[in-house]
C-alpha cells in the first residue's frame, strides 16, 4: 500500500538533498518521478530544487489552490508515475495535503513530502501541521545547532545579523536569513560565538 511520508527538520538539514538521491535511486531503476516544489522559492531559480552540496534538479511548482490530486492524476495517466516527491512541503494547504494522502490512497503512488516544522516563531506552518496529524509516516532529519546539540528551532536574521522576532510567517532565504539552534539557544536568541551581533530577549 503507498504511504504519505513526511521528512521534517529545522533549516539546512539537508531536506533536499535527501528528497533528490531518493528520485534518483527511483530513476536510476528506470521508475518515473514527480518533483514538485512551491513557487514561492525562487532561491534558485522558479521550479528548482537546489541541494547545498550542489546538487539539482527541475521541478514542477504548486501554489494555494492548486489541487494536486487532479494534476498528479493527469500526469499519471499520460506517463506512469512510480512516486511523487514534494519539496519546501511546509508551504502546501491543509487542503492540498489531503489531496496527496488520496494520491496514496487512490492512485497507490507513494508521496514523500520535505519541510519545516515550525517558523521562526515556533509556530506551526499549516501544511506542516496537517502532515503531522495525516502521514503515514514521519521522519525528522537531523542538523546541530552551534552548541552540537540537535537543532529543532530557527531564528531569523535582518540584513545586519541580528535576531527578528516579528513579522510574515513566510520570508524566503537561506543560509543569510536562517539560524538554525537547538531549544535553549532559540530561546536566548543565542546564534553562536562566530556570531558577532546578538540581541537577546
Amino acid at each position: 500500500m503507498a504511504k504519505v511520508y513526511f521528512n521534517y527538520s529545522a533549516m539546512n538539514a539537508g531536506k533536499s538533498t535527501v528528497l533528490l538521491q531518493a528520485s534518483h535511486n527511483y530513476r536510476e531503476r528506470g521508475m518515473n518521478t514527480l518533483l514538485l516544489t512551491a513557487d514561492l522559492d525562487d532561491r534558485s531559480g522558479i521550479g528548482v530544487i537546489s541541494s547545498r552540496i550542489g546538487l539539482e534538479a527541475n521541478a514542477e511548482t504548486f501554489a494555494k489552490g492548486d489541487d494536486l490530486y487532479k494534476r498528479i492524476n493527469e500526469r499519471h495517466e499520460v506517463q506512469s508515475l512510480n512516486c511523487v516527491l514534494v519539496d519546501e512541503a511546509q508551504f502546501l494547504s491543509a487542503d492540498q495535503v489531503w489531496q496527496l494522502c488520496r494520491v496514496a490512497d487512490r492512485l497507490g503512488i507513494p508521496v514523500m513530502c520535505y519541510g519545516l516544522r515550525t517558523d521562526f516563531q515556533g509556530k506551526m506552518f499549516p501544511g506542516s501541521a496537517q502532515l503531522l496529524a495525516l502521514a503515514d509516516s514521519l521522519r525528522e532529519i537531523r542538523t546541530i545547532c552551534w552548541c552540537g546539540r540537535k537543532a529543532t528551532m530557527v531564528v531569523r536574521l535582518d540584513e545586519a545579523g541580528r535576531v527578528l522576532e516579528e513579522g510574515d510567517q513566510v520570508a524566503i532565504g537561506g543560509e543569510e536569513s536562517y539560524v538554525s539552534l537547538c531549544r535553549r539557544h532559540w530561546e536566548d536568541r543565542d546564534i553562536g560565538p562566530n556570531n558577532q551581533l546578538k540581541m537577546f530577549l
